[in-house]
């Protein structure tokens, strides 16, 4: 599997490769957008990870640039900003998920095989019903992952917290908010207030079952 990174740190680059090598994948580095983007369409990649702040063309305006080229590749972004608003701009231009820094090996890499086990299914069920199939529900929410939240929610007895669904299923904490904010709006879920003996309430999510 290759992996495509771009980052202007040179010894995350060197760390994240070393990782990927060890784990037996072929990792291919650029030090800004402008230049993966150009190994990107010369080479191809199975999965990216984007750093946000980057000369030339920054993280946001190159997963602009990558979707415009591929709907389907994964798109993971590489940031220290865990603000919600962030995510939202991140995940409305096309990324698909987040890895938090100080980059953690094990982390880094189930969340890496997650999102290229979500990108086979959606392969299969390309070839498999042979019709033009839609990434995308709308802007910012993909349907592998949108599907993958919902079976999870489904199975669950007892509501769950953002940090709980993004601790099983694997995905960011911002991810997780986003899509069960869209569910939210939908109708598919609800949200409940969890009151606590300390603090403001902290919301619990299960889905909406028909009777």
């Amino acid at each position: 599997m290759r992996i495509l990174i771009m980052d202007d740190d040179k010894s995350l680059r060197y760390m994240l490769s070393e990782i990927f090598t060890f784990v037996g994948w072929d990792p291919i580095a650029y030090p800004n957008g402008r230049e993966g983007i150009k190994g990107f369409l010369n080479h191809g990649a199975d999965i990216i990870l984007v750093d946000y702040h980057m000369p030339e063309i920054d993280g946001l305006e190159a997963v602009r640039l990558i979707r415009e080229q591929n709907q389907q590749i994964p798109i993971l972004v590489l940031t220290v900003d865990e603000r919600q608003e962030i995510a939202d701009r991140f995940l409305d231009a096309g990324a698909t998920d987040f890895a938090l820094k100080p980059v953690k090996a094990p982390d880094l890499i189930a969340r890496v095989q997650l999102h290229k086990r979500l990108l086979d299914m959606t392969k299969t069920v390309q070839a498999t019903t042979k019709m033009q199939y839609e990434v995308f529900v709308t802007k910012g929410i993909s349907k592998s992952t949108l599907s993958y939240i919902e079976r999870y929610l489904t199975a669950c007895q007892q509501p769950s917290t953002v940090e709980e669904i993004s601790k099983e299923l694997g995905l960011a904490v911002p991810t997780v908010y986003r899509y069960l904010t869209y569910l939210v709006l939908n109708g598919k879920v609800q949200s409940i207030p969890s009151y606590q003996k300390i603090g403001r309430p902290k919301n619990r999510y299960n889905m909406i079952r028909v009777k």
